[in-house]
């Protein structure tokens, strides 16, 4: 299914790049400036290294490294000048580009946020991330769902960022938007590593959707990223895995949004975002249709409470250094109305 790493491109075939970046130190606008150079020059080699490549994508993190650091001296504008040095990046060298910043936001916590430009360098998709990894990141939780987008050769494209993979209702999401491909990057470090490689498969197969995955790689002296690029199909198995963990590696493959969309369509047995919502069609015309999980009915009405909530023991950033936040979500911080 690969075309040998995307070598032989079909007809209807989309040519992915995962790009295992390098793990970089940003720590002032210099660097930050610096690291924007960096990724420009790897979508050119992505260029270069592979003609039939359609999407080149970045990992979480790709700008701005592992620090955490919320300074807003190196924080990003969706409109900012690194933003506008990827959309050119794309554009000039005519592929389909996925980018990390972590994005200024007057009156909370920075947003992280993905972005995908097309190859002409338009913005196609912007998503602020979901579920941030809690305790060890202080980033706005996003507020805007998961955008699902015509991607290149006319696939469905979702994106989400790393911790958000690990809840399947991300994945479900996606599928159920209509996504053939769905994006994780991350940051992730070596003690999650098969974790990710087996939610990256479960969350290809629950949803017949081709999972394509990437994370930072190599060291920045403190912490080790993984790397772990990792291309999966539709039915769970693994197209592409870098499992030497070099960095600056590109990981290609192709995926075929077409079959996909064939197996969703014709597939009985293990059709499983169908059959969530057609319980038993055997039995029963169309399948039962009423939603049987107290939680996701918990959840819609505001009153998600676990059995034990009150005995857990991490629920704020105490643990990892930062304070306790008094900002109940939705409010904006008191400096910034001001």
């Amino acid at each position: 299914m690969s075309g040998l790493g995307g070598l032989n491109k079909s007809p209807d075939g989309v040519v992915l790049g995962m790009v295992q970046l390098q793990l970089p130190v940003v720590e002032t606008p210099e660097q930050l400036a610096a690291q924007t150079r960096r990724i420009v020059d790897m979508v050119a080699k992505a260029r270069r290294n592979l003609p039939t490549m359609d999407l080149v994508v970045f990992p979480e993190y790709a700008l701005h490294g592992l620090s955490m650091d919320t300074n807003p001296a190196i924080m990003c504008r969706r409109d900012g000048p690194e933003t506008a040095a990827f959309a050119k990046a794309c554009r000039d060298n005519a592929i389909w580009g996925c980018f990390s910043i972590m994005e200024l936001n007057p009156g909370g916590m920075p947003y992280n946020v993905g972005l995908i430009y097309d190859d002409r360098g338009e913005e196609r998709l912007y998503y602020r991330k979901l579920h941030p990894w809690v305790p060890v990141e202080p980033w706005e939780p996003g507020d805007l769902g998961i955008p699902v987008i015509d991607g290149p050769n006319g696939c469905r494209l979702a994106l989400i960022i790393c911790h958000d993979g690990m809840f399947p209702e991300m994945a479900r999401e996606c599928a159920y938007k209509g996504a053939e491909i769905m994006l994780r990057t991350a940051g992730y470090t070596a003690p999650i590593r098969e974790s990710w490689r087996f939610t990256n498969q479960a969350n290809a197969f629950c949803n017949l959707m081709v999972t394509a995955n990437v994370c930072m790689c190599g060291s920045d002296g403190t912490f080790d990223s993984m790397g772990e690029g990792m291309i999966v199909n539709f039915d769970g198995s693994i197209i592409a895995h870098a499992t030497q963990g070099r960095p600056d590696e590109i990981i290609t493959a192709e995926v075929r949004p077409d079959l996909v969309r064939e197996a969703r369509l014709g597939w009985g047995v293990e059709n499983n975002l169908y059959q969530l919502g057609h319980r038993g069609y055997v039995a029963v015309k169309g399948g039962a249709r009423d939603c049987p999980y107290t939680y996701m009915t918990d959840l819609a009405a505001g009153r998600y409470r676990l059995p034990y909530e009150d005995a857990v023991k991490v629920s704020d950033g105490t643990s990892c250094g930062f304070p306790a936040p008094t900002r109940l979500y939705g409010e904006t911080r008191l400096e910034a109305a001001e």
